[in-house]
Protein backbone atom coordinates (compact mmCIF):
# COMPACT_ATOMS: atom_id res chain seq x y z
CA UNK A 1 0.00 0.00 0.00
CA UNK A 2 1.53 3.45 -1.15
CA UNK A 3 1.43 6.02 1.55
CA UNK A 4 -0.76 9.00 0.98
CA UNK A 5 1.49 12.32 -0.30
CA UNK A 6 1.76 15.17 2.81
CA UNK A 7 -0.75 17.82 2.75
CA UNK A 8 2.11 20.04 2.59
CA UNK A 9 3.17 18.68 -0.63
CA UNK A 10 0.11 20.52 -2.13
CA UNK A 11 1.49 23.63 -0.75
CA UNK A 12 4.03 26.41 -2.74
CA UNK A 13 7.25 27.28 -0.99
CA UNK A 14 6.92 29.68 2.50
CA UNK A 15 7.80 32.51 -0.12
CA UNK A 16 9.32 34.14 3.02
CA UNK A 17 12.29 32.05 3.60
CA UNK A 18 13.46 33.15 0.07
CA UNK A 19 14.57 36.59 1.76
CA UNK A 20 17.23 35.33 4.12
CA UNK A 21 20.19 35.56 1.90
CA UNK A 22 18.50 39.50 1.39
CA UNK A 23 18.03 40.13 5.25
CA UNK A 24 21.40 39.08 5.60
CA UNK A 25 22.68 41.67 3.82
CA UNK A 26 20.91 44.59 5.22
CA UNK A 27 21.35 43.47 8.74
CA UNK A 28 24.87 44.22 7.98
CA UNK A 29 24.56 47.87 6.80
CA UNK A 30 26.35 50.19 9.40
CA UNK A 31 23.40 51.75 11.00
CA UNK A 32 21.40 48.48 10.82
CA UNK A 33 18.05 47.17 9.02
CA UNK A 34 15.55 49.24 7.77
CA UNK A 35 12.91 46.40 7.49
CA UNK A 36 9.93 47.27 5.64
CA UNK A 37 9.08 43.77 3.86
CA UNK A 38 6.48 42.35 6.40
CA UNK A 39 3.37 44.21 7.55
CA UNK A 40 3.42 44.06 11.14
CA UNK A 41 2.53 46.52 13.16
CA UNK A 42 5.21 47.91 15.62
CA UNK A 43 3.65 50.85 17.00
CA UNK A 44 2.24 50.48 21.26
CA UNK A 45 -1.06 48.60 21.85
CA UNK A 46 -3.06 51.40 22.78
CA UNK A 47 -3.80 51.86 26.71
CA UNK A 48 -7.42 51.10 26.90
CA UNK A 49 -7.35 47.77 24.95
CA UNK A 50 -4.25 47.09 27.11
CA UNK A 51 -6.43 47.79 30.07
CA UNK A 52 -9.37 45.92 28.68
CA UNK A 53 -7.07 42.63 28.41
CA UNK A 54 -5.83 42.66 31.82
CA UNK A 55 -9.05 42.98 33.56
CA UNK A 56 -10.24 39.99 31.82
CA UNK A 57 -7.03 37.69 32.80
CA UNK A 58 -9.06 36.07 35.02
CA UNK A 59 -10.36 33.98 32.55
CA UNK A 60 -10.12 30.42 33.94
CA UNK A 61 -12.87 28.47 32.03
CA UNK A 62 -13.56 28.45 28.32
CA UNK A 63 -14.66 31.01 26.29
CA UNK A 64 -17.20 30.13 23.32
CA UNK A 65 -16.60 29.92 19.67
CA UNK A 66 -19.03 32.68 19.11
CA UNK A 67 -18.17 34.69 21.69
CA UNK A 68 -19.78 37.08 24.70
CA UNK A 69 -23.17 39.09 24.18
CA UNK A 70 -20.75 42.09 24.79
CA UNK A 71 -18.43 41.31 22.38
CA UNK A 72 -21.48 40.25 19.53
CA UNK A 73 -22.92 43.84 20.22
CA UNK A 74 -19.49 45.44 19.87
CA UNK A 75 -19.22 43.52 16.14
CA UNK A 76 -23.11 44.38 15.25
CA UNK A 77 -22.53 47.77 16.54
CA UNK A 78 -19.22 48.76 14.71
CA UNK A 79 -20.18 47.05 11.37
CA UNK A 80 -23.55 49.32 11.54
CA UNK A 81 -22.12 52.39 12.13
CA UNK A 82 -18.51 52.10 10.15
CA UNK A 83 -19.42 50.09 7.55
CA UNK A 84 -23.07 51.41 6.17
CA UNK A 85 -24.39 47.88 6.69
CA UNK A 86 -28.20 47.80 8.39
CA UNK A 87 -30.26 45.63 10.52
CA UNK A 88 -27.00 43.53 11.76
CA UNK A 89 -27.68 41.03 14.19
CA UNK A 90 -25.68 38.84 16.60
CA UNK A 91 -26.08 36.11 13.79
CA UNK A 92 -24.48 37.49 10.80
CA UNK A 93 -21.47 38.21 13.32
CA UNK A 94 -18.54 35.35 14.38
CA UNK A 95 -14.92 36.06 16.26
CA UNK A 96 -12.35 34.16 14.66
CA UNK A 97 -8.87 33.01 15.30
CA UNK A 98 -7.11 36.23 13.70
CA UNK A 99 -7.92 36.67 9.64
CA UNK A 100 -4.97 34.40 8.02
CA UNK A 101 -6.70 31.12 10.18
CA UNK A 102 -9.36 31.76 8.40
CA UNK A 103 -8.39 32.74 5.10
CA UNK A 104 -6.32 29.19 5.17
CA UNK A 105 -8.94 26.78 6.27
CA UNK A 106 -12.24 28.42 4.91
CA UNK A 107 -12.54 26.50 1.86
CA UNK A 108 -11.35 23.24 4.13
CA UNK A 109 -15.07 24.53 6.53
CA UNK A 110 -17.00 25.20 3.67
CA UNK A 111 -16.49 21.58 2.17
CA UNK A 112 -14.96 22.69 -0.58
CA UNK A 113 -13.09 19.64 -2.59
CA UNK A 114 -11.66 18.31 -5.52
CA UNK A 115 -13.70 19.54 -8.54
CA UNK A 116 -14.62 22.84 -6.88
CA UNK A 117 -12.81 25.89 -7.54
CA UNK A 118 -11.94 28.91 -5.41
CA UNK A 119 -11.11 32.30 -7.45
CA UNK A 120 -8.53 35.36 -5.94
CA UNK A 121 -7.27 38.41 -7.54
CA UNK A 122 -4.36 37.85 -9.74
CA UNK A 123 -1.87 39.80 -7.87
CA UNK A 124 -3.05 38.37 -3.90
CA UNK A 125 -2.51 37.57 -0.73
CA UNK A 126 -1.00 33.84 -0.85
CA UNK A 127 -3.08 32.69 1.53
CA UNK A 128 -5.90 32.19 -0.95
CA UNK A 129 -4.25 30.12 -3.02
CA UNK A 130 -3.16 28.29 0.45
CA UNK A 131 -7.00 27.48 1.49
CA UNK A 132 -7.74 26.13 -1.77
CA UNK A 133 -4.90 23.85 -2.11
CA UNK A 134 -5.24 22.97 1.95
CA UNK A 135 -8.74 21.17 0.60
CA UNK A 136 -8.01 20.08 -2.89
CA UNK A 137 -10.10 22.73 -4.59
CA UNK A 138 -8.54 24.73 -7.76
CA UNK A 139 -7.01 27.91 -7.28
CA UNK A 140 -8.19 30.35 -9.91
CA UNK A 141 -6.78 34.25 -10.51
CA UNK A 142 -8.84 36.94 -12.13
CA UNK A 143 -8.57 40.57 -13.09
CA UNK A 144 -12.45 40.93 -13.26
CA UNK A 145 -14.26 38.08 -11.38
CA UNK A 146 -17.50 38.29 -13.66
CA UNK A 147 -15.38 37.69 -16.55
CA UNK A 148 -14.95 34.04 -14.72
CA UNK A 149 -16.54 30.69 -15.85
CA UNK A 150 -19.03 30.54 -13.30
CA UNK A 151 -19.22 26.51 -13.46
CA UNK A 152 -18.39 24.47 -10.25
CA UNK A 153 -16.83 28.04 -8.88
CA UNK A 154 -17.67 27.95 -5.10
CA UNK A 155 -15.84 31.02 -3.61
CA UNK A 156 -14.70 34.20 -4.80
CA UNK A 157 -12.63 36.18 -2.83
CA UNK A 158 -12.26 39.99 -3.36
CA UNK A 159 -9.60 42.10 -1.41
CA UNK A 160 -10.28 45.69 -1.45
CA UNK A 161 -7.70 47.63 -0.09
CA UNK A 162 -5.46 45.17 -2.00
CA UNK A 163 -2.61 43.58 -0.72
CA UNK A 164 0.06 44.31 -2.21
CA UNK A 165 -1.32 46.76 -4.09
CA UNK A 166 -3.26 49.11 -2.18
CA UNK A 167 -5.93 48.85 -4.92
CA UNK A 168 -9.66 50.44 -4.06
CA UNK A 169 -12.47 48.77 -5.48
CA UNK A 170 -15.12 51.19 -6.44
CA UNK A 171 -18.61 50.94 -4.73
CA UNK A 172 -20.12 50.12 -8.90
CA UNK A 173 -17.79 47.56 -9.11
CA UNK A 174 -18.68 45.80 -6.34
CA UNK A 175 -22.14 46.59 -6.23
CA UNK A 176 -21.70 44.85 -9.72
CA UNK A 177 -19.69 41.93 -8.67
CA UNK A 178 -21.81 41.18 -6.16
CA UNK A 179 -25.36 41.10 -8.39
CA UNK A 180 -23.14 38.50 -10.56
CA UNK A 181 -22.19 36.26 -8.06
CA UNK A 182 -25.86 36.29 -6.38
CA UNK A 183 -26.66 35.54 -9.99
CA UNK A 184 -24.61 32.42 -10.41
CA UNK A 185 -24.96 30.78 -6.94
CA UNK A 186 -21.53 32.28 -6.66
CA UNK A 187 -20.26 33.02 -2.09
CA UNK A 188 -18.54 36.14 -1.69
CA UNK A 189 -16.20 36.58 0.64
CA UNK A 190 -14.38 40.29 0.86
CA UNK A 191 -11.22 40.77 2.93
CA UNK A 192 -11.43 44.55 4.27
CA UNK A 193 -8.67 44.08 6.83
CA UNK A 194 -7.44 47.52 5.43
CA UNK A 195 -10.67 49.23 5.24
CA UNK A 196 -9.56 51.81 7.94
CA UNK A 197 -6.41 52.89 5.66
CA UNK A 198 -7.89 54.77 2.98
CA UNK A 199 -5.41 57.83 1.89
CA UNK A 200 -6.70 58.63 -2.01
CA UNK A 201 -10.11 56.65 -2.14
CA UNK A 202 -12.72 56.04 0.57
CA UNK A 203 -12.84 52.02 0.89
CA UNK A 204 -16.39 50.61 0.69
CA UNK A 205 -17.45 47.12 2.03
CA UNK A 206 -19.23 44.60 0.19
CA UNK A 207 -21.90 44.90 2.95
CA UNK A 208 -22.51 48.77 2.31
CA UNK A 209 -26.55 49.13 2.07
CA UNK A 210 -25.76 50.47 -1.32
CA UNK A 211 -23.47 47.94 -2.21
CA UNK A 212 -25.87 44.82 -0.88
CA UNK A 213 -28.93 45.84 -0.96
CA UNK A 214 -29.54 45.65 2.89
CA UNK A 215 -29.62 41.85 2.22
CA UNK A 216 -26.30 39.89 2.91
CA UNK A 217 -27.23 36.50 1.40
CA UNK A 218 -24.42 34.90 -0.25
CA UNK A 219 -21.53 37.75 1.03
CA UNK A 220 -19.46 37.58 4.07
CA UNK A 221 -17.11 40.75 4.72
CA UNK A 222 -13.65 39.43 6.77
CA UNK A 223 -12.17 42.60 8.97
CA UNK A 224 -9.06 42.50 11.11
CA UNK A 225 -8.01 44.17 14.18
CA UNK A 226 -4.66 43.90 13.58
CA UNK A 227 -3.06 47.02 11.56
CA UNK A 228 -6.52 49.33 12.88
CA UNK A 229 -5.56 48.69 15.80
CA UNK A 230 -1.96 47.28 16.52
CA UNK A 231 -3.34 43.82 17.71
CA UNK A 232 -1.85 41.20 15.40
CA UNK A 233 -0.06 39.81 18.15
CA UNK A 234 -3.54 39.27 19.79
CA UNK A 235 -4.83 37.46 16.82
CA UNK A 236 -8.19 39.59 16.64
CA UNK A 237 -10.65 39.30 13.65
CA UNK A 238 -14.13 38.50 12.83
CA UNK A 239 -16.35 37.96 9.84
CA UNK A 240 -19.92 39.40 9.07
CA UNK A 241 -22.75 38.90 6.65
CA UNK A 242 -24.62 35.68 5.71
CA UNK A 243 -26.31 34.44 8.81
CA UNK A 244 -26.84 30.59 7.12
CA UNK A 245 -22.91 30.60 6.19
CA UNK A 246 -21.81 32.18 9.29
CA UNK A 247 -24.32 29.45 11.28
CA UNK A 248 -22.48 26.46 9.43
CA UNK A 249 -19.24 27.73 10.40
CA UNK A 250 -19.92 27.92 13.89
CA UNK A 251 -20.78 24.93 14.13
CA UNK A 252 -17.81 23.25 12.59
CA UNK A 253 -15.56 26.03 14.64
CA UNK A 254 -17.35 24.64 17.84
CA UNK A 255 -16.48 21.03 17.07
CA UNK A 256 -12.82 22.43 15.61
CA UNK A 257 -12.27 24.35 19.22
CA UNK A 258 -11.34 27.30 17.37
CA UNK A 259 -12.07 29.50 20.23
CA UNK A 260 -11.06 33.65 20.34
CA UNK A 261 -9.48 33.83 23.97
CA UNK A 262 -11.93 35.53 26.85
CA UNK A 263 -9.44 38.08 27.65
CA UNK A 264 -8.78 38.83 23.55
CA UNK A 265 -12.39 39.11 23.18
CA UNK A 266 -13.06 41.67 25.92
CA UNK A 267 -9.94 43.47 24.41
CA UNK A 268 -11.73 43.36 20.99
CA UNK A 269 -14.98 45.53 22.38
CA UNK A 270 -12.80 47.73 24.11
CA UNK A 271 -11.10 48.17 20.62
CA UNK A 272 -14.26 48.62 18.25
CA UNK A 273 -15.76 51.03 21.13
CA UNK A 274 -13.23 53.49 20.37
CA UNK A 275 -12.16 55.34 17.21
CA UNK A 276 -9.29 58.05 18.88
CA UNK A 277 -6.93 55.49 18.81
CA UNK A 278 -8.00 54.71 15.03
CA UNK A 279 -7.30 58.18 14.16
CA UNK A 280 -3.75 58.42 15.69
CA UNK A 281 -2.58 55.16 14.36
CA UNK A 282 -4.00 56.49 10.35
CA UNK A 283 -1.67 59.67 11.31
CA UNK A 284 1.40 57.50 11.99
CA UNK A 285 0.92 55.48 8.89
CA UNK A 286 0.45 58.38 7.24
CA UNK A 287 3.10 60.37 7.69
CA UNK A 288 5.50 57.42 7.02
CA UNK A 289 3.95 56.85 3.77
CA UNK A 290 4.35 60.67 2.67
CA UNK A 291 8.20 60.77 3.36
CA UNK A 292 8.58 56.84 2.10
CA UNK A 293 7.09 57.71 -0.93
CA UNK A 294 8.51 60.75 -1.96
CA UNK A 295 12.40 59.36 -0.70
CA UNK A 296 11.14 56.20 -3.46
CA UNK A 297 10.27 58.14 -6.18
CA UNK A 298 13.34 60.82 -5.92
CA UNK A 299 15.19 57.71 -6.24
CA UNK A 300 13.47 56.43 -9.40
CA UNK A 301 10.48 54.01 -8.63
CA UNK A 302 7.40 54.54 -9.83
CA UNK A 303 4.73 54.02 -7.13
CA UNK A 304 0.79 52.01 -8.57
CA UNK A 305 -2.42 52.31 -7.27
CA UNK A 306 -1.65 52.31 -3.37
CA UNK A 307 -4.49 54.37 -2.78
CA UNK A 308 -4.73 52.67 0.11
CA UNK A 309 -3.91 49.97 3.08
CA UNK A 310 -0.52 49.70 4.79
CA UNK A 311 2.07 49.23 1.53
CA UNK A 312 3.31 51.20 -1.11
CA UNK A 313 3.19 49.22 -5.15
CA UNK A 314 6.54 50.20 -6.29
CA UNK A 315 9.26 49.70 -9.60
CA UNK A 316 12.00 50.83 -11.31
CA UNK A 317 10.88 48.65 -14.07
CA UNK A 318 12.95 45.90 -13.34
CA UNK A 319 12.78 42.31 -11.93
CA UNK A 320 11.69 42.45 -8.97
CA UNK A 321 14.56 40.61 -6.64
CA UNK A 322 17.12 43.14 -8.72
CA UNK A 323 15.00 45.72 -6.82
CA UNK A 324 15.05 43.62 -3.58
CA UNK A 325 19.15 43.40 -3.89
CA UNK A 326 19.51 46.72 -4.91
CA UNK A 327 17.57 48.18 -1.53
CA UNK A 328 18.99 45.12 0.40
CA UNK A 329 22.93 46.95 -0.51
CA UNK A 330 21.05 49.90 1.04
CA UNK A 331 20.14 48.10 4.38
CA UNK A 332 16.10 48.03 3.17
CA UNK A 333 14.44 44.92 3.10
CA UNK A 334 11.43 44.92 0.86
CA UNK A 335 9.18 42.61 -0.43
CA UNK A 336 9.41 41.26 -3.97
CA UNK A 337 6.52 41.54 -6.39
CA UNK A 338 6.13 38.09 -7.14
CA UNK A 339 5.38 36.26 -3.91
CA UNK A 340 1.94 37.95 -4.55
CA UNK A 341 1.79 36.35 -8.02
CA UNK A 342 3.64 36.04 -11.09
CA UNK A 343 2.07 40.04 -12.41
CA UNK A 344 3.88 41.43 -9.75
CA UNK A 345 7.36 40.27 -10.92
CA UNK A 346 8.55 43.73 -11.53
CA UNK A 347 6.94 45.54 -8.81
CA UNK A 348 8.09 45.46 -4.71
CA UNK A 349 5.89 46.03 -1.77
CA UNK A 350 7.18 48.60 0.53
CA UNK A 351 5.61 48.45 4.47
CA UNK A 352 4.91 51.59 6.14
CA UNK A 353 5.06 49.19 9.50
CA UNK A 354 8.50 50.59 11.29
CA UNK A 355 9.08 52.80 13.43
CA UNK A 356 9.56 56.60 12.54
CA UNK A 357 13.26 56.52 13.54
CA UNK A 358 13.80 53.70 11.20
CA UNK A 359 11.47 54.72 8.71
CA UNK A 360 13.33 58.35 8.34
CA UNK A 361 16.47 56.20 8.48
CA UNK A 362 15.33 54.95 5.03
CA UNK A 363 14.21 57.93 3.29
CA UNK A 364 17.46 59.12 4.29
CA UNK A 365 19.64 56.10 2.78
CA UNK A 366 17.48 56.53 -0.59
CA UNK A 367 18.28 60.23 -0.93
Amino acid sequence: MSEAAPVSSRLPVFPWDKLAPYKATAVAHPDGIVDLSVGTPVDPVPELIQQALIAASDSPGYPTVWGTEALRDALTGWVERRLGAVGVAHENVLPVVGSKELVAWLPTQLGLGAGDKVAHPRLAYPTYEVGARLCGAEPVVYDDPTELDPEGLKLLWLNSPSNPTGRVLPKDELTRIVAWAREHGVLVFSDECYLELGWEAEPVSVLHADVCGGTYDGIVAVHSLSKRSNLAGYRAAFVAGDAAVLGELLQIRKHGGMMTPAPVQAATVAALGDDEHVAEQRARYARRRTVLRAALEAHGFRIEHSEASLYLWATRDEPCWETVAHLAELGVLVAPGDFYGPAGDRFVRVALTATDERVDAAVARLS
